[in-house]
């Protein structure tokens, strides 16, 4: 393709200066494409045209099909742990980075392909997608931006014509994904595993250049990079907790460098409420379930501390002494921000769920006192819900109407309903006196609890019609979990929990 044909321009720094953590690559062809989506929002907000990377020509430029002329494909090689278990040679079976783009901005997104054929890291796979697996990746996705969850996010979704072998033959698809970068601590890993000091160093180079260039001039810029991967991942994970997320695969191989979320496989969103809650067919020892994710991650970021420790000194004992202080710090960060969003859930502060953490410098004893009881009543909602068998999402939405002043909504999730009183008499003493500012306390409320997330029952049935070519459903689906906050007449059944007899919803890796 042309330099003129180009619908934009992608760079590839990562290519140029990450020698060793790539095989140069071509996407596979596609026999019969049609576009299933295209994510206009997001292509206005990168600065593109997306009338015209919907066009043939610009579709085969999204696909691979019409490389860019001044970026050259690659497969991205990382390690990872994976269920605790290390597998030193993972990498992109079915994806390439097509580049980078720079916005108007001056920020830089990775245009990355999933399901575009076989690569050498395929380890035997077939490198292809299906339709529903990559439209559930598009739909969760844009709901957790919705919801203001950070995320990776899908640009379009095409049919490839193809066949593809799963449980039976399903159409095939591509995934045309944009992120900050696809950084992930099994990249380090990998880099680690090499014995190759300069490899490791120009990845640690890159990444702060990437989504830290704050810190290069600082007298430990490594340690410091390492202390803003652990406060971003903890704040994400925070945020994954106060929607009821799942994300079911928290390997170091999908753990972010940019604290975005990626890869929805065997994700969901919780509906009744219960720390244990899994949802991957293969997790059975509920490695992943959703009350162990602040663990999972802490475990996840040791393993980053010790692919970095070369850089955080030459000495190994002080190196690891370094990074023991670090990552010592995520349980104070994590609490911080989950205690922080759930006030904010709660009604018990005026402010956004996600505003300025910084302590204050010095607190009243009667400050002290209060931030501790707000604090015990956050701690006890999740065993309040968990034992009356409590959605999730419905709870903290109708507790608003409970500080406007009706409590029937809220008491009618509950099997026991003076379960909920007992426990709303300490919460009661902490919200506004007069009726305005009560009411005012709501709005925040309803602007910081979603009424609607996609639920399991409607995402498999907006997946199911959209495998046998109904998309309507889809379309729908996303209509209501992209603006997660507006209570709409029409959209009830997207607020509805699954019946008290549906079977337990299941996920799966691999998809």
């Amino acid at each position: 393709m042309s330099d003129a044909a180009c619908p934009f321009d992608l760079e590839d720094r990562f290519a140029r200066e990450l020698e060793g953590l790539f095989v140069p690559w071509h996407a596979e062809p596609i026999p019969a494409r049609r576009l299933l989506i295209f994510n206009a929002p997001l292509a206005r907000a990168l600065g593109l045209d997306g009338d015209r990377l919907a066009s043939p020509p610009g579709l085969d430029f999204l696909l691979g099909q019409s490389p860019a002329p001044r970026a050259t494909p690659i497969a991205m090689a990382y390690a990872g742990h994976q269920f605790g278990n290390y597998s030193p040679r993972l990498g992109d079976g079915r994806a390439l980075l097509l580049g980078e783009l720079a916005d108007g901005r001056g920020r830089r997104w990775d245009v990355h392909l999933k399901g575009s054929g076989r690569t050498p890291f395929a380890r035997g796979g077939d490198g292809k997608a299906a339709v529903g697996p990559m439209l559930r990746e598009y739909v969760i996705g844009e709901a957790m931006h919705a919801l203001g969850i950070p995320t990776t996010r899908a640009l379009a979704v095409v049919a490839t014509g193809e066949s593809i072998a799963r449980d039976g033959m399903l159409p095939g698809a591509v995934l045309v994904r944009i992120a900050a970068s696809h950084l992930r601590i099994g990249t380090f890993e990998y880099a680690a595993a090499q014995r190759d000091p300069a490899l490791l160093r120009r990845l640690a180079d890159h990444a702060i250049a990437r989504h830290d260039p704050e810190v290069a001039g600082v007298d430990q810029p490594y340690l410091a990079f390492y202390e803003r991967v652990v406060a971003r991942q903890a704040e994400l994970v925070a945020r994954w907790m106060h929607v009821g997320f799942v994300h079911g695969v928290m390997n170091t191989d999908n753990t972010t460098i940019s604290g975005e979320t990626i890869d929805y496989g065997p994700c969901a969103f919780m509906e009744r409420h219960d720390p244990a809650t899994v949802f991957s067919s293969i997790d059975e020892r509920g490695r992943y379930a959703y009350g162990n994710q602040p663990g999972i991650l802490q475990w996840n970021l040791a393993r980053l501390a010790e692919a970095l420790l070369p850089l955080f000194d030459a000495d190994e004992a002080q190196a690891v002494e370094r990074a023991t202080a670090a990552l010592g710090g995520f349980r104070d960060r994590f609490f911080d921000a989950h205690r922080r969003g759930m006030r904010a859930k709660l009604g018990l502060e005026s402010g956004a769920a996600h505003a300025s953490a910084e302590p204050s410098a010095a607190r009243s004893d009667a400050e002290a006192a209060r931030s501790d009881e707000a604090d015990a009543l956050c701690d006890s909602v999740s065993e309040l819900l968990t034992t009356q068998r409590v959605d999730h999402t419905l709870f903290f939405r109708r507790l608003a109407d409970a500080v406007r002043g009706d409590d029937a909504k809220v008491r009618a999730l509950f099997a026991d309903p003076g379960a909920f009183d007992a426990w709303a008499t300490g919460w009661r003493t902490r919200l506004p006196t007069t009726e305005d500012e009560r009411r005012l306390r709501a709005e925040v409320m309803d602007r910081t609890n979603p009424i609607y997330v996609p639920r399991n029952l409607e995402v498999e049935r907006a997946l199911a019609a959209a495998t046998a070519g109904d998309l309507a459903p889809f379309h729908a689906l996303l209509e209501a979990v992209t603006r997660p906050f507006d209570e709409r007449p029409g959209l009830e059944a997207y607020a509805r929990p699954a019946p008290d007899d549906a079977p337990p919803y299941r996920t799966f890796c691999g998809t």
